[in-house]
């Protein structure tokens, strides 16, 4: 049995690296994404199990993407974990996010509510 795909969508070369190793140890094979344009191009093409994504990306918002992931029939079953570093985007993005993540975030936290979410689907 293969593993579920996750993307991590983050331009922070240090955050990228803990969210990536988070999602491994997760049991997810991983692929890892630093800028919005680039994700916008991948999920065209592939259906991840889980997105965590960054809200503030360059090129294209995370904000933009999450509104595209809801409209695309093909993303319907994909989780998404938004993290952001601005409490007051929070609110706003609870009713969009399956979960909505405020940095720093530990990379146990990351590990465990990935496993939770997804075993949620199964």
């Amino acid at each position: 049995m293969s593993k579920p795909l996750a993307l991590v969508v983050e331009d922070d070369p240090d955050i990228k690296t803990v969210f990536s190793e988070a999602m491994k140890a997760a049991g997810f094979q991983t692929e890892v994404i630093g800028s919005g344009a680039k994700a916008v191009a991948w999920l065209a093409v592939k259906v991840p199990d889980v997105i965590v994504l960054d809200i503030r990306l360059p090129y294209v918002s995370g904000v933009e993407i999450l509104r595209q992931i809801r409209a695309d029939p093909r993303l319907v079953e994909t989780r998404v974990i938004v993290t952001t570093a601005y409490p007051e985007s929070a609110t706003f993005l609870q009713e969009q996010a399956d979960l909505v993540l405020i940095k720093p975030i530990n990379i146990n936290q990351l590990r465990e509510l990935a496993i939770r979410l997804h075993s949620q689907d199964e």
